[in-house]
């Protein structure tokens, strides 16, 4: 998948006489990370480290849009700001786009810390899955619950979501595996969507696992997935991408081929659950379907790899469930980095093999384990995973024209994001132009600034606060 430049403002080129109004400005920043080098569509390869960064930046906001991303003084120059116009103090720290998540599972009734314990105790997760644990187990408390309680858990989660600094995430079904449970699950997403900031990508995995219904008799199951759950789903228009879980064990090639090619006719594109586990050839499927990423991805082979490269999918790497599950491998982010297979980022959270919010999180991870640079890892969370959800024109990059998905640091460098960790360094975000989050300072607690006309210009700090409003 290629993603061209996004639009410019001619304004913000200089393009007109008359200075343009600020709905917004956010300035005072140490650096302003924009994404926007390196051309267009994800970065790759030498390039995936491109961070555009601009010393002693400022970003202007008008009707939900950058308008200029540059120097403070040349925004000042650029935009005429007034009693109108909401001014955010960085206060020295650092401003970057918002963190877009490529791949969760944030709608689920229950947690599952007990199969966490007895992992650390060593008991295999076949084990437990056969006890009625694992998925199966999400998969029955997805179906006891009710949508107000489904409902109730997934505003908090994506409120957790936010004050890391989140503002786009993907989010998949899986948990209902039958036709009336899957489309509950994202009719309850599409709800979640309209009614808070955080913006929020459907993916449609009824081939997540063979429900216990059905054990014994996979080739049913898929005929169902195939025949009614993607008809019943693009009927409604409730999901953008089809997901499957390609592993051994659970779905083969053939089976994720045909259902992957129905969803495609259906209007669907394609992301998968790509070799996690076993060298499955998931990988090379992705390449074979054009998929918009393949993720996981600890086991794929090097061909699986050549041919994701030469299509260009985006590898979705996830290392903190390689984290949470102990495992003692993780997917070769430097390999794919040499054969410019452009990376992405995201959480994977879900009950069972990562249960975090936290972006900052995995792009600690992302460096100290899968070896990849601060540099390369801020992008992966960005531009690429927006460029990964079919989002790469419109946000994931702080450029004159783009979505004002913006989030606020309270830290002095964006190399202090991996080196400080397990603190939450976010001090504010904006979602589409709008001050949606703030907490308190993150290491200090200093009050917040005021501005003249009692609008928060704050300097990482002020009481926590949300739009009740969607920014949509």
């Amino acid at each position: 998948m290629r993603e061209g430049d996004g639009p410019r403002d001619s304004h913000a080129a200089g393009g007109s006489l008359s200075r343009p109004h600020a709905d917004l400005l956010i300035h005072g920043a140490s650096q302003l990370l924009t994404m926007d080098g390196g051309g267009a569509g994800p970065l790759s390869g030498r390039a995936q480290g491109a961070l555009g960064v601009i010393e002693g930046g400022a970003v202007a906001v008008a009707e939900g849009r950058i308008i200029a991303a540059r120097r403070e003084s040349e925004v000042r120059a650029l935009c005429a700001c007034d009693s109108r116009t909401t001014m955010v103090d960085a206060g020295g720290g650092v401003v970057a786009p918002g963190f877009v998540d490529p791949h969760t599972h944030l709608l689920f009734a229950r947690s599952r810390e007990k199969e966490f314990t007895e992992r650390l105790r060593g008991v295999p997760y076949m084990e437990i899955a056969a006890r009625g644990g694992g998925i199966h187990a999400s998969v029955r408390a997805f179906r006891e619950a009710t949508d107000a309680a489904l409902l109730a858990n997934g505003r908090r989660r994506l409120a957790a979501f936010l004050i890391h600094g989140t503002t786009t995430v993907e989010a998949k079904s899986g948990y209902g595996l039958s036709v009336e449970q899957e489309v509950r699950a994202l009719k309850l997403l599409r709800k979640l969507r309209a009614e808070q900031p955080v913006d929020i990508v459907p993916t449609f995995l009824g081939a997540h696992e063979v429900p216990i219904e059905f054990r014994g008799r996979k080739g049913a199951y898929v005929r169902q997935v195939i025949e009614e759950q993607i008809p019943a789903v693009a009927a409604e228009k409730l999901a953008r991408y089809c997901d499957v879980f390609c592993e051994r064990g659970v779905f083969d090639i053939e089976e994720s081929r045909a259902i992957c090619r129905a969803a495609m006719a259906a209007g669907m594109r394609i992301r998968l659950h790509a070799d996690e586990f076993s060298p499955s050839g998931a990988a090379d499927l992705a390449a074979e379907l054009g998929a918009d990423s393949a993720d996981h991805l600890l086991a794929a082979t090097e061909a699986g790899l050549s041919k994701m490269s030469r299509m260009k999918v985006i590898a979705v790497l996830l290392p903190g469930t390689s984290y949470s599950l102990g495992l003692p491998r993780h997917a070769p982010a430097r390999r794919m980095v040499e054969m410019g297979i452009p990376i992405a980022l995201g959480t994977d959270c879900n009950p069972g093999s990562c249960m975090t919010e936290s972006m900052p999180a995995v792009i600690s991870l992302a460096v100290t384990q899968l070896r990849m640079t601060a540099e390369e890892s801020w992008v992966a969370a960005t531009r690429n995973a927006a460029c990964s959800l079919g989002l790469g024109k419109d946000r994931g990059r702080l450029a004159a024209g783009y979505r004002a998905d913006i989030a606020v640091f309270d830290m002095p460098t964006y190399e202090y994001l991996p080196y400080h960790f397990g603190v939450n360094h976010v001090s504010a975000v904006i979602v589409s132009g709008r001050l949606v989050a703030e907490r308190p300072h993150s290491t200090n607690g200093k009050a917040p600034k005021r501005a003249a006309d009692g609008r928060s210009s704050r300097r990482g700090s002020g009481p926590a606060r949300r739009a009740a409003a969607s920014s949509r």
